[in-house]
């Protein structure tokens, strides 16, 4: 054979080769209507849903984790700084967490909505604020872990003058102080 055949013939074989691996094949079946899975000696077979484990989740006992899991935050009604009943499974909860975490400080923060004066505000933010730390310290947590204080009208977390922000605005905010973990 002429050495040019040769080099025709080694590229059909090449080309038919190549088609043959690149052909999908079926897969065997096992007579049950599965089909096994495939045999990797390095990887093993998945056993189920892949996730993210606690990926992103807030670390024990950090200021998130109480945020996010716990909640920072309870509403009052107008020109009232009793507790509303709905307050008290997040106040529990703050409770719980703050036992849980006996080196955890807080300081409560009592707020108001913009109506009525700065001085008016400003009492009534701090009976608010005081309202919520009398509840914690009554379920067992120790006064010297509670600080207080009043901004009144002066720290919105919502923007406007309509009912929606000013009863967003008319709350007690439970703020980490120290003790968390980072």
């Amino acid at each position: 054979m002429k050495p040019s055949t040769l080099v025709r013939l080694a590229a059909v074989g090449v080309a038919v080769t190549a088609m043959a691996a690149c052909t999908p094949r079926r897969p065997v079946e096992t007579g049950t209507g599965e089909v096994p899975p495939p045999s990797n000696p390095q990887y093993p077979p998945a056993t189920g849903p892949i996730s993210g484990g606690n990926l992103g989740a807030p670390a024990p006992g950090s200021e998130q984790d109480f945020v996010v899991n716990v909640g920072d935050r309870v509403y009052f009604d107008l020109d009232s700084y009793s507790i509303r009943s709905e307050a008290f499974p997040r106040l529990d909860a703050q409770v719980a967490w703050l036992q849980r975490y006996p080196g955890v400080t807080v300081r409560i923060e009592g707020n108001a909505d913009e109506r009525g004066t700065r001085e008016y505000n400003l009492a009534l933010g701090a009976r608010r604020a005081e309202s919520v730390r009398s509840y914690l310290i009554e379920r067992g947590i120790s006064a010297a872990r509670i600080d207080t204080i009043s901004y009144g009208k002066e720290r919105p977390i919502a923007a406007g003058s309509n009912e929606e922000a000013w009863a967003r605005n008319r709350n007690a905010h439970t703020a980490i102080v120290s003790g968390a973990t980072r």
